[in-house]
C-alpha cells in the first residue's frame, strides 16, 4: 500500500483542511493512463466508489483502483517550492 512521507503527510493535511472542505476531504490520486504511469492529484470532498482510501499521520489520499496497483510498492513524497507550488515526488518503499 502507499505510504507517505512526514512531509507529504503534513502538505496534504494542510490542503484537506483548507476552509470550506469538508472532513472527509483528502487528496484523490487517479491513473491518466493504463499504459504510462501518469497521474492527476486533485484535491477531493470524499473517497469515489471503488477507491482505496490511504490515512498516514492525520492525512488522507484517496486512490483509484488503478492508481492503487500502480503506486502499492511506492512512497508519496512533497515539497513547496519557493513560489509556493506544491511538487509531488514518488520513491520505492524500502
Amino acid at each position: 500500500m502507499l505510504t507517505l512521507t512526514e512531509n507529504a503527510s503534513t502538505i496534504v493535511k494542510d490542503i484537506s483542511t483548507q476552509p470550506g472542505q469538508p472532513e472527509t476531504a483528502g487528496l484523490r490520486i487517479t491513473s491518466e493512463s493504463a499504459t504510462e504511469p501518469t497521474f492527476a492529484v486533485t484535491a477531493a470532498p470524499a473517497a469515489e466508489p471503488g477507491d482505496q482510501v490511504v490515512e498516514q499521520s492525520g492525512a488522507t489520499v484517496y486512490l483509484d483502483e488503478a492508481a492503487a496497483v500502480m503506486l502499492d510498492d511506492k512512497v508519496l513524497d512533497a515539497a513547496v517550492d519557493p513560489t509556493g507550488k506544491v511538487e509531488f515526488a514518488l520513491g520505492l518503499q524500502p
